[in-house]
């Protein structure tokens, strides 16, 4: 028995498949191959919208009209420059963080947005205000994202253009360069995709913090913690470096079994929702033959034969790409440097954490599950010193 007054329940360990809330934002059904934003098919939307309307959607409940779209568009590209506080701390957050990345740095920065753009609690503020915080939240982390990595490389920061869309201004701000349009929608497409994703680790870690009414900035910053884990966010470079390891097609075989024998986890394969082929992996292999090359062959070749080895060796276990393995190679055929593959990702996936931060704002019920016990038995007598 835990403290409270209801008896705690026994739940599967990581909580698998524990129903925690309701949300109108999306869902995934794993058996089915197939998850949704509010009440469209996320790959539908991504194949036939800008990242502006899908943010516009999980943000307002609706796809915008023309009008709606051009007055979101100049508003969010507005918020993409960050404050002058901001702006002059991202060199020592650089220089402190170099090891570390620019997913690291943007913890520290994000605290410091929030801080200087004056966010409060989620708690003592209205929804239009949440909503204003998020937003300049969001618009504001590829600007941070960005600039940390150039500095890293020991390159000045490249400021945001108002005119460009999303897509090609994180590309831009990410090279200098105005990308060409087959590059920018590629990008857009994996953006759009990865929004969000169901109660995932991170989701979640930022709803816990949004119902304790904190600042949205803090909320991010949690969820961005969860996001930098392995086991989260940081496979599509380790998939593509699966593939630099293997080397050559006729080194497929061995190598994997190898792995597989020793107990070794294949990167870029499998997931704990999907039991078919993940949806977003089939949309971005598609992209991937639409630039064509030596390495998408490879790569097809690899996830074919990886594939069958997995059903030989194990039999009754549905193993396929996931969303990180063609991810990994759709972003290094668009020049996206490997350290930049998850922070591309959290550049998607922070406006999914708003929008759950949003909905988890509006109610009042702070997240508080219960934990079992199992250390020595209380109470001992405490030692003498």
């Amino acid at each position: 028995m835990t403290s409270g007054t209801r008896t705690p329940l026994d739940v599967p360990r990581g909580l698998a498949g524990v129903v925690v809330t309701d949300t109108a934002l999306g869902d995934v059904r794993g058996r089915e191959g197939f998850y949704h934003y509010r009440q469209y098919s996320a790959i539908d939307l991504a194949q036939s919208r800008s990242f502006e309307d899908v943010w516009y959607l999980m943000f307002e409940g609706a796809l915008p009209d023309a009008a709606a779209r051009a007055e979101f568009a100049a508003r969010t590209a507005a918020l993409r420059h960050l404050p002058a506080e901001v702006r002059a701390a991202l060199p020592a957050i650089a220089r402190a963080g170099a090891a570390s990345g620019p997913l690291a740095g943007l913890r520290t920065a994000l605290s410091l947005l929030g801080a200087s753009a004056g966010f409060r609690p989620v708690y003592d503020i209205d929804a239009d205000r949440r909503r204003s915080d998020a937003l300049a939240a969001c618009a504001a982390v590829p600007t941070v994202l960005t600039a940390l990595h150039r500095l890293g490389q020991g390159l000045e920061p490249v400021e945001p253009r108002d005119d460009l869309p999303h897509a090609a201004n994180y590309l831009y701000m990410l090279t200098g360069s105005v990308p060409d349009a087959a590059r920018v929608r590629a990008v857009e497409q994996y953006l759009i995709s990865t929004i969000d994703h169901g109660f995932n680790a991170s989701t979640f870690t930022g709803r816990v913090v949004a119902s304790t009414g904190a600042d949205v900035a803090a909320c991010l910053v949690a969820a961005v913690g969860a996001l930098s884990g392995p086991l989260h966010g940081g496979a599509p470079s380790r998939a593509l470096d699966t593939l630099d390891a293997i080397g050559t097609p006729d080194r497929i075989d061995g190598w994997i079994r190898e792995q597989v024998l020793a107990g070794g986890r294949i990167m870029g394969f499998g997931h704990p929702v999907y039991r078919t082929e993940d949806p977003r992996s089939r949309m971005l292999r598609g992209i991937a033959q639409g630039f064509g090359g030596p390495l998408v062959d490879f790569a097809v070749q690899v996830e074919r034969q990886v594939e069958a080895i997995l059903a030989e060796l194990k039999p009754g276990r549905e193993l396929h790409t996931n969303v990180e393995f063609y991810a990994g190679v759709v972003m290094e055929l668009c020049g996206l440097p490997r350290e930049m593959f998850t922070p591309t990702f959290c550049a998607a996936r922070v406006v999914g954490w708003s929008a759950n931060i949003l909905e988890q704002a509006a109610d009042s019920k702070i997240i508080r599950p219960a934990a079992r016990y199992v250390g020595t038995p209380p109470p001992q007598p405490v030692p003498a010193p």
